[in-house]
């Protein structure tokens, strides 16, 4: 830093392109044709014929051509410089008639060219254009005193030059004897005009505009050759010796030439590098601005030579060069004085503009700095005092390097050495951040706009430590869970990516833990969220504790958390597997321990914990995933305990989802049917509802019950959110059934066989989004069915339903006729606190209370005493799973009103229960029903036929709830 543009490297020239090859072969073939002509010219052209005619035609044929392509490109192309081009292209028209006159008399005619002739003329018309086009070419001057400028200047260079051309040849010329006064003039007018077209040329050479700078310095070389041939021309000794032919014309046929090429350099350099257009627009340098500057003075000097060497010589001054050396020093003088009073103006205008930017400088709350090349602080602002805590004074002079934090001072040179070695016009600034020592020893975010300054570089600096902070703070926020401060899943999977990919060979054993906290809901519910985040919080601290300081711990949102435990180069699987399960298993144990909540509390919750390991090749998300698997396989497995990825895992994902998919795709075909199990009254044996059930039909034929295709599938296990996910499939097969199971009322009901129908919902399907509000409601409007045709069995054990929604949902049901039936009672929903808020009319044993009922005693006084609620609170009881006789009596004797299972009949298809329902009743362990005859039904069991009266008896129940039946406190 101390020498930041030391070894910068040189820049290469850009490459050419095609434009730039282009314009290479069109100055070859330029230089071929001039070098033809000259080479012609210089042996005779080998006759005097041939010399003759391409000495003029041959010249008036270069002429034209200047004029056509003058012309063709003002034509062609809108510029500001067209009128000169089409000047130019006049002057050019002119010189090439004039050499055809020319011709004419010497090869047409045969002759010597008469003194004057039309040719002179058109010779002498070929300055006046040229003279306004340099005119048009040159830069405008903006003020008065520069458009005086101007004309003194070139008066000065016209002026030396006629004073000079005067003393050598001119007066000699203008002293002929026996001449006419228009060949004298005709004579004098030659040099005169060249004399003003040179003035142009040289004013113009240094006042030209920047814009297409190649084509206007093709165009003046072109003009100046031209007049160099005209004023070697018009010597007396070289004209009495002129011929058409001679080595002359070759400078006057380069010149035209020239002219014909000028036009096309701009277009050329259209198609140039970029690198060569930001080098031609560059500031001229110094020493052409100082020719430009002396170029008045010099011409004055010549002028005032050329006098003193006629002085000094002998000969008499001639009263033209007197008059014209007086106008010449007279425009010097007043030159002078007009650039006088101009520099007076400017210093004052340079010290009001200097000290407008020192008041801005000081003034600004920014820090500028002047370093040298050598990294030496040549300036400081005053307000490094505020910004640094340290005075400018104290820093000027030291080296910038000292002061920059020497982690950033590499990469602060580097950018340095980059941004001088590239080119000013494409890269004039760049930007630089780092840390900058203050005066009380700490470091500062300092934020830079470097700028070229004389070799050296301005640095416009402020304090952006605030800024820097807060972006800190907010990439801690972005990558962090808010409530535990630990890393969240961007920041847990961007660590892991790290670990797979920056391993070492020895770091063999890496794996991914992912930890769910089991019974966490229930501190939510019992104690409160409050308390809930409050043991989140803690088991963030002990799951931080208890890893290395290498490895990672992160939350991914609820009661989720993952470690990513980096291996230690163990190569025996077996060893690294033990090391890690005992890891797990610690962390299992730890967070396992009670917690301390609000208030004292003592709360406990077990760990799931799933474990995958970091094979080779492995991706991140697979990674993830694994572990994924393997927790919810803990849990699974009963929970609070450790469980190690499988591949087999991961099969059988693959596998339920492709059921899944396969299920769906039977339920939109139509591959499910809908069977009904009848409802019995276990003292008459009469059909007195129907309990509808789904099934799948397999391609082989074979029936699957919901729970049985239900288990087969992922559809009923736990999402990647910890959510249950009962699943699209679940929603979408409750609705059919429901819809089938209503239609299939409305049609039995039309034929005169209309029995209440049973169907299975869960709690939380019947509170979920899948099923929209009023569809219930809807489906009993539009089949007219009445009320107690629809019988909800009630499922589910989910806590997370909430009791207040679940019974205002029940009781809008109940208003359109719908009943309620609470399934498995004793178990689930049968809890005395939903019996007590939800609005009941039917209790079903679940089966697990109707098994054993005969054997057990035990079992049986339980199921009296329930039995028996269900008696006090006036309501009907079903018992599931009623599968032989003695149940049927035993349940009987104690009170069960109505049965449902094998020992009365299975799920039936529609024809066979259309049979059922036409013969009414089943026979019960008795003699027969009452008022009908034996029957047999499905072989031996003997069935009486009577009229259906289950659906009067159960559509007049007792419609009280359990909210309106006073149950003593429990």
């Amino acid at each position: 830093m101390s020498a930041p543009g030391a070894a910068l490297p040189r820049r290469r020239s850009p490459a050419q392109g095609p434009a730039g090859t282009t314009g290479m072969l069109a100055q070859l073939l330029l230089a071929l044709v001039c070098g033809g002509y000259a080479t012609g010219a210089a042996f005779g052209w080998g006759s005097c014929e041939l010399a003759l005619a391409m000495g003029d035609f041959g010249l008036s044929g270069a002429a034209g051509l200047a004029a056509a392509s003058c012309f063709w490109y003002a034509r062609t192309h809108s510029t500001r410089f067209r009128p000169a081009w089409l000047l130019f292209a006049a002057s050019s028209g002119m010189a090439g008639f004039g050499n055809a006159v020319w011709g004419w008399y010497e090869v047409i005619l045969g002759r010597h060219v008469p003194s004057p002739s039309p040719a002179d003329f058109c010779f002498l018309l070929f300055a006046p254009p040229a003279i306004i086009g340099l005119l048009v070419l040159a830069r405008r001057p903006v003020t008065r005193a520069g458009w005086v400028c101007l004309g003194l200047d070139s008066w000065l260079i016209g002026g030396s030059l006629l004073t000079l051309s005067w003393s050598l040849a001119l007066a000699h010329t203008a002293h002929f004897e026996g001449e006419t006064v228009a060949h004298a003039a005709l004579n004098l007018a030659y040099p005169l005009l060249d004399i003003v077209l040179v003035s142009m040329v040289l004013a113009l050479h240094f006042r030209r505009s920047s814009a297409n700078r190649s084509a206007i310095n093709t165009a003046i070389a072109a003009l100046a050759l031209t007049v160099l041939c005209d004023a070697l021309f018009t010597s007396p000794l070289l004209r009495e010796n002129y011929r058409s032919g001679q080595i002359l014309d070759a400078g006057w046929f380069a010149g035209y030439m020239l002219m014909a090429y000028a036009p096309w350099v701009a277009r050329e350099e259209s198609g140039t590098p970029r690198g060569a257009k930001h080098a031609a627009a560059q500031p001229p340098r110094p020493i052409a601005g100082s020719l430009a500057a002396l170029t008045p003075y010099l011409a004055a000097a010549v002028c005032t030579l050329g006098i003193l060497y006629n002085v000094l010589d002998g000969h008499r001054v001639d009263r033209v060069v007197l008059f014209t050396g007086c106008t010449v020093v007279l425009a010097l003088v007043v030159r002078q004085g007009i650039m006088l009073l101009d520099n007076i103006s400017l210093t004052q205008e340079l010290a009001q503009t200097e000290n407008h930017f020192r008041s801005l400088v000081q003034g600004s709350s920014d820090v500028i700095m002047i370093a040298a090349p050598t990294g030496i602080l040549r300036y400081v602002s005053p307000a490094a005092a505020g910004v640094y805590g340290r005075d400018a004074e104290e820093l000027i002079g030291s080296e910038l390097a000292s002061l920059i934090h020497p982690e950033d001072l590499g990469r602060v040179v580097h950018e340095v050495r980059r941004f001088l070695a590239a080119p000013p016009a494409e890269e004039p600034t760049t930007r630089i951040e780092c840390r900058f020592r203050s005066g009380d020893g700490e470091w500062l975010n300092v934020e830079s706009t470097v700028n070229r300054h004389h070799g050296g570089l301005i640095f416009n600096s402020r304090d952006v430590t605030e800024r820097v902070r807060l972006q800190a703070q907010l990439q801690h926020t972005a990558e962090h869970d808010p409530l535990t401060d630990l890393p969240n899943r961007a920041l847990f999977t961007r660590r892991v990516q790290q670990a797979l990919t920056g391993r070492r060979v020895t770091d063999a054993g890496t794996a991914v833990l992912f930890i769910d906290l089991d019974g966490f809901k229930a501190v939510n519910d019992t104690v409160g969220h409050q308390a809930g985040d409050e043991l989140l919080v803690q088991a963030a601290r002990r799951l931080q504790e208890s890893v290395r300081a290498g490895d990672s711990t992160a939350r991914f949102g609820g009661d989720e958390f993952a470690a990513l435990i980096l291996g230690d180069g163990t190569r025996d699987p077996a060893a690294r597997e033990r090391r890690i399960r005992e890891i797990a298993e610690r962390l299992r144990i730890t967070l396992s321990q009670p917690y301390t909540v609000e208030g004292g509390t003592e709360v406990r919750v077990a760990a799931s914990i799933g474990v995958a390991f970091a094979d080779p090749g492995i991706t991140p998300g697979t990674l993830m995933r694994n572990a994924d698997l393997a927790m919810y396989r803990a849990k699974q497995a009963g929970k609070g305990r450790v469980e190690l990825y499988a591949p087999q895992m991961q099969a059988d994902v693959v596998r339920r989802a492709g059921l899944v998919t396969r299920l769906r795709t039977a339920l939109h075909e139509g591959e499910f049917v809908l069977l009904h199990q009848p409802v019995v009254d276990l003292g008459t044996g009469r059909i007195t509802a129907l309990a509808a059930q789904a099934r799948w039909r397999s391609p082989q034929g074979i029936l699957f019950t919901p729970d049985e295709f239900l288990c087969m599938s992922a559809d009923s296990r736990r999402g990647a959110d910890g959510r249950s996910r009962d699943g699209a499939l679940g929603a979408e097969l409750a609705r059919w059934t429901l819809e089938k199971a209503l239609e299939q009322a409305a049609q039995r009901r039309r034929t005169g066989q209309g029995v209440p129908v049973y169907v299975r919902l869960s709690a939380a399907r019947l509170l979920d989004k899948s099923l929209p509000p009023r569809h219930l409601e809807s489906l009993l409007l539009r089949h007219a069915l009445p009320a107690g045709s629809l019988v909800l069995e009630l499922t589910g054990d989910d806590l997370r339903v909430s009791l207040d929604e679940l019974e205002r949902r029940l009781v809008s049901l109940r208003r359109f006729g719908a009943r309620v039936a609470l399934d498995g009672f004793g178990t689930g929903f049968g809890a005395m606190s939903a019996l007590r808020r939800l609005p009941v009319d039917v209790l079903r044993l679940d089966r697990t209370l109707v098994d054993g009922v005969v054997e057990s005693a035990r079992l049986h006084k339980i199921t009296a005493g329930l039995l028996r609620i269900a008696g006090d609170l006036g309501l009907q009881s079903v018992a599931e799973g009623v599968d032989d006789p003695e149940q049927a009596r035993a349940l009987r004797a104690m009170g069960c009103t109505h049965g449902q299972g094998l020992a009365f009949s299975g799920a039936l298809d529609e024809q066979r229960l259309r049979h059922d329902l036409h013969l009414g009743c089943y026979p019960v362990p008795k003699e027969a029903c009452e008022g009908g005859k034996r029957v047999r039904v499905g072989g031996a069991l003997p069935v009486r036929t009577a009229a259906v009266g289950g659906a009067a008896a159960l559509a007049h129940a007792p419609l009280r709830s359990n909210n309106e039946t006073p149950v003593p406190p429990t």
